[in-house]
């Protein structure tokens, strides 16, 4: 599946290429620059979660917010979700190695998703341009509904 979509985007380029070539070496460019700012944090998180993997076992990992933590886990990983500031494209892959060392689909969803939604660090700022009522209001019913889009996600793991 993924040499289909190395094979599409190759070929959507070339296309690109040939009907304007410089805009496409601009592009090329533009994405290189934007390749190296994320990367530096995308090695930081994924540093970070090697030497949480490496100092914690997966039964630890699995203990914690496995599958048998139950609820106890998806509450713990809803609360690390809600103050963690990590943009998405380091969330996912980041969740892919919790999910591979032991942790649940439930937890993990719900941690992605607070990471998402939730905004505990942000809330100054949004404060600022909605209302600390507002902001607080909103912060909680996304708490909230992680916690509904986690149980789901569990559910439908469960299925499969």
């Amino acid at each position: 599946m993924n040499e289909s979509f190395y094979i599409i985007t190759i070929s959507f380029l070339g296309i690109s290429y040939y009907k304007d070539k410089t805009k496409t070496k601009k592009a090329l460019k533009k994405a290189w620059n934007s390749f190296e700012n994320i990367l530096p944090q995308f090695l930081g998180v994924i540093v970070l979660v090697g030497i949480v993997l490496s100092v914690f076992n997966a039964e630890f990992i699995s203990k914690i917010i496995g599958n048998e933590s139950g609820w106890y886990g998806t509450l713990i990983s809803a609360v690390v979700g809600a103050i963690t500031l990590i943009p998405g494209f380091i969330a996912f892959p980041a969740a892919s190695l919790l999910l591979e060392n032991g942790a649940g689909y439930m937890q993990i969803g719900t941690f992605v998703s607070t990471l998402m939604m939730v905004g505990a660090i942000t809330i100054p700022v949004e404060s600022k341009y909605f209302g600390k009522r507002l902001a607080v209001t909103r912060n909680i019913i996304a708490f909230f509904f992680s916690l509904l889009v986690g149980y789901i996600i569990g559910k439908v793991a469960g299925w499969l």
